[in-house]
């Protein structure tokens, strides 16, 4: 999975894209860098392109025999529409100006299916990470093409990627790059549908659902219109937004933190450290007896000299992970904080901050919990302009402050992975309008404990991207949370579960969604579980029913309803191929009776398409629940061998 530390560098280098008109940039006609070499186009449809010109410019697009021309826009922006073609290829798609000649011609170019699979690091996983030994040296196939989005986070919708996308035909050198579980989906629709595909991956791992929504959208939603127009302040005055972020997070630690107020100068230049113990060089980590049940506030300090030179070009400072709060100053000055301990610090000097000769570097960190994830030296240093560092090789300082406990402080609304709609900015705006035929999505894990919201956040999410791309029926299939985390002998209240809930839910209430049901290949002591081929086989699945309106029933069995018949509940289920079955037992595990919110494990019999609970029907019983805990054991099955889903029922 990809590296979390170039995402300031990405989010710079995206900004800077983004601001700079096109056409100052290069005055020849160009297509938007969504569009290469290798690149699949959807079929059946009107083609939408689109890119960059002369303001005012005549441009002439070709695909294979197909002539189409536009006018740039004021902005230096055109975008024009070409004819709906079948599949086929390879073709030269090209774009030039009122002389006739192409400016930019893009070769090998397919025109087929095309998927966009979005989400956290189970949709980022790699092929080359899963099961399955004979992947990758079996893996060829030239009308198979993918591409990854690069890692960009920014404040305001992006015009268009940072860079020309990569796209690649599958084969035994390229695969193993690419998303997993679309790779698997993508190659199973292969051998039924029998025309090019090509899958657009944009994804992040650790990332939340709320920051892959447009402003627009995520703001008709209760309370997010402060945290968003702190985003959009960001955008548009870095130096303004970081330091009410800082006065934010300090009255927050005030209210946490008795000594917070009383510390205030460790932050200074001025302050006089020479009392505070020295931090082993070696590995960045506090001694053993002062990691000893530590947690709470640790306070580093350390200095840094610069020339002239090295203090003008300064354009951020780069720490590695910190577990896991930190408020990191220069020269007293607020810079950044983050709130993940396993995140890369990259924070961006303000103007003026550092100076020639000597600087001072100030970090409070809390929540060490027993240890000081402060990682090893060569991570920590100062970026310069050019792309050089000068590193902080210390010494550092360190006091160890109050032992406050459980501190939680929230990020700022544009950091991630907890960021509010950065990554829509990035990653998915400026493809839009690029035709697709479905979207797959696998997340939650960021989300799990906020179920209640998560229905929501997703329904939004679904009718976002249908409108950023224009397709208001677009096929969109959620992949459900597997199992991970510790086995219960008895049931509990679970995260993990509700929001399983949520995501069935809001995939029940959309005509063209569907929920891809992954419980039984999970991994409870891994949060990224390798059996992806049977993940994207599922999704699939879905596809065939759902995008290709092909018969069959679009997944495995569903618990329609509990009744009460005479002492037993029995519940119903739906979208059962070839009977129930249970695996390696004669019972089938994993149901719950509950009377309001006291629930027991109850054994299940299988009757055909129901499984009948004997004597669970006592009078305080209301409800029936089904592998409700973060990782259930399950056994229950279709003829299709696909798993009953998780669920929640009130009986009737």
């Amino acid at each position: 999975m990809r590296s979390f530390s170039g995402w300031a560098a990405g989010l710079t280098a995206a900004l800077l894209a983004g601001s700079a008109p096109a056409w100052a940039q290069a005055v020849a006609p160009s297509f938007a860098n969504i569009f290469a070499d290798h690149a699949v186009l959807q079929r059946d449809r009107p083609i939408s392109v689109w890119g960059n010109a002369a303001p005012g410019e005549t441009v002439t697009v070709k695909l294979a025999e197909r002539t189409i021309t536009a006018v740039a826009g004021s902005d230096g922006k055109w975008r024009a529409t070409l004819p709906a073609m079948p599949a086929g290829g390879p073709y030269v798609m090209s774009v030039g100006g009122a002389g006739g000649t192409p400016a930019q011609q893009l070769s090998n170019v397919l025109v087929g299916d095309v998927f966009l699979c979005g989400g956290q690091s189970n949709m980022e996983f790699q092929v080359r990470h899963a099961t399955g030994l004979e992947v990758i040296p079996s893996a060829s196939d030239a009308q198979l093409r993918f591409v990854t989005i690069p890692d960009t986070s920014v404040p305001a919708p992006a015009a268009d990627l940072p860079a020309r996308a990569q796209w690649k035909a599958v084969s035994p050198e390229t695969v193993g790059d690419a998303s997993a579980v679309c790779y698997f989906m993508a190659r199973s629709l292969r051998t039924t549908e029998k025309v090019p595909m090509g899958f657009i991956a944009s994804e992040w791992g650790g990332t939340r659902i709320e920051s892959w929504i447009s402003a627009s959208s995520l703001g008709k939603l209760p309370g997010f219109a402060d945290r968003l127009a702190t985003v959009a302040t960001f955008g548009s005055d870095p130096a303004k937004a970081v330091a009410g972020e800082g006065a934010r997070r300090e009255r927050a630690w005030e209210a946490i933190d008795p000594a917070a107020k009383r510390e205030r100068p460790f932050r200074a230049a001025a302050f006089d450290d020479s009392g505070w113990t020295t931090l082993p060089a070696d590995d960045g980590q506090l001694p053993a007896a002062d990691r000893a049940g530590l947690e709470g506030v640790v306070w580093l300090r350390t200095t840094i000299d610069l020339t002239a030179e090295q203090a003008a070009a300064a354009k951020r400072i780069q720490l590695g992970p910190i577990g896991k709060f930190d408020e990191t100053y220069s020269n007293g000055r607020y810079v950044g904080g983050g709130s993940v301990d396993w995140v890369w610090r990259n924070y961006e000097f303000p103007a003026g901050v550092l100076r020639a000769g000597r600087n001072v570097i100030a970090i409070r960190v809390v929540g060490a919990n027993g240890r000081m994830a402060f990682t090893n030296t060569a991570n920590r240093m100062i970026g310069l302009g050019d792309g050089s560092t000068v590193p902080l090789n210390g010494p550092w300082r360190y006091r160890i402050g109050s032992p406050v406990r459980n501190a939680q402080v929230a990020p700022a609304p544009w950091e991630v992975p907890n960021s509010l709609t950065t990554l829509y900015n990035g990653m998915i705006a400026p493809l839009s309008g690029y035709g697709l035929k479905l979207a797959a999505w696998y997340q939650g894990e960021s989300n799990t404990g906020e179920a209640g919201a998560y229905r929501g956040l997703m329904t939004n999410l679904m009718a976002d991207w249908r409108r950023t791309f224009g397709q208001s029926d677009l096929p969109f299939f959620v992949v459900q949370l597997t199992a991970f985390g510790k086995p219960q002998t008895v049931p509990i209240d679970s995260g993990w579960a509700a929001l399983r809930q949520a995501e069935a839910e809001a995939v029940a209430a959309d005509a063209n969604a569907g929920l891809a049901v992954t419980i039984d290949v999970g991994d409870r002591f891994d949060i990224h579980p390798a059996q992806k081929k049977v993940v994207g086989e599922r999704l699939a699945r879905l596809a065939r029913v759902i995008a290709y309106r092909q018969p069959g029933l679009r997944s495995g069995p569903e618990a329609a309803e509990a009744i009460r018949q005479g002492s037993d509940i029995v519940v119903r289920f739906r979208n059962v191929t070839g009977g129930l079955q249970r695996y390696g037992g004669a019972s089938a595990i994993g149901f719950e009776r509950c009377a309001g919110t006291t629930c027991s494990f109850v054994d299940g019999m299988v009757q055909g398409d129901t499984v009948v609970l004997p004597g669970a029907n006592r009078a305080d019983v209301t409800g029936i629940r089904y592998a409700w805990s973060d990782a259930p054991f399950v056994n229950l099955f279709d003829g299709a061998d696909l798993p009953a889903a998780p669920f929640t029922l009130p009986v009737r």
